[in-house]
């Protein structure tokens, strides 16, 4: 079972569409994001002056489901956002809506540090396949001292766990799905397998809860294309994009699978690209072991939870 973490946010101005820090205990980095219309504000702040990391993120026009990203790096991060703040015939950047840079609070991240890091994110956000990377040839820099690479690879990790409570899901891994069946495996607990099927079109599909997230497992099947043209409201633009991906790939029997791994934010997204139109995921994905749908499933499970704690702490 994973430890757990003590981060801390402080809403710069007091409002929680502005300036955000955030920091982890016992860590020496330190995280500084909010939007491009705080910018004025953002490059006053001290840790802009700083040695360290950013990230640019704003929408991707071709693509529904992941944001853009530039990764980047520079002694004096002030002045790069100012210079990527230009419009774009000035050697600008027009894509960006957020930044958030990382920077160290005892400001021992020198600039090969922050090249090396630089280079390791990119290589990261590659293999995560949740961003459109903006960068152009990324540079491999390895010259580090291996006592300074296991630091920054530390440094990195820490990256990675913070990114995500502040929104950015962009460095974190696809392939964790097998490594949580091995550890439950270690720790002797029987996996949870969710089925999902549509019989009249010979389609199964497979899914697991991970860390929050709802994955659709590799090899499940799913309708051929979307049916419904009637949704007021539908994951179309979702299950287009899968199949432009190649997430989706034409399957021998007439349907379509699952080439990897996928996770989605809801039941209910997974069951709509399954079904090729829109379906309530928590009640047609059905728990193996007891066969009941998810959303029962899962209230009995919170049932069980008060149950427990009351008989911990009574009344």
């Amino acid at each position: 079972m994973s430890q757990g973490r003590s981060i801390r946010l402080f809403l710069v101005d007091g409002t929680p569409n502005g300036l955000l820090t955030a920091e982890i205990m016992n860590w020496t980095g330190h995280a500084l994001t909010g939007p491009r219309s705080k910018l004025p504000e953002l490059v006053q702040r001290p840790e802009c002056a700083r040695t360290g990391i950013y990230f640019l993120i704003g929408p991707d026009p071709d693509n529904a489901i992941r944001p853009l990203v530039y990764i980047g790096e520079s002694d004096d991060v002030a002045k790069r956002l100012k210079q990527h703040n230009r419009p774009e015939d000035q050697g600008g950047k027009d894509f960006w809506e957020k930044v958030c840079l990382i920077t160290s609070k005892d400001q021992n991240l020198t600039k090969a540090h922050v090249k090396y890091l630089e280079s390791q994110l990119i290589a990261l956000a590659k293999q995560s396949g949740r961003c459109g990377l903006m960068n152009g040839t990324a540079h491999d820099y390895t010259m580090l001292p291996e006592s300074d690479q296991a630091d920054m690879a530390f440094f990195s990790e820490q990256i990675r766990t913070i990114l995500p409570v502040l929104g950015f899901d962009f460095l974190r891994e696809r392939q964790k799905v097998s490594a949580t069946l091995v550890e439950q495996k270690t720790a002797q607990e029987a996996p949870v397998f969710f089925e999902m099927e549509l019989p009249k079109h010979g389609i199964t599909a497979r899914a697991r809860e991970v860390d929050g997230d709802f994955v659709v497992l590799a090899g499940s099947k799913a309708r051929n294309g979307w049916v419904s043209s009637s949704d007021y409201t539908s994951y179309r633009p979702l299950y287009q994009q899968l199949t432009a991906d190649g997430v989706l790939v034409p399957d021998e029997s007439g349907n379509v699978r699952f080439a990897q791994d996928q996770i989605f934010s809801s039941p209910s997204a997974a069951a709509a690209v399954v079904s090729g139109r829109s379906a309530n995921g928590r009640l047609v994905w059905i728990e193996r072991q007891t066969g009941k749908p998810y959303g029962l499933w899962q209230s009995e499970l919170v049932d069980l939870q008060t149950v427990d704690q009351e008989q911990i702490n009574p009344s």
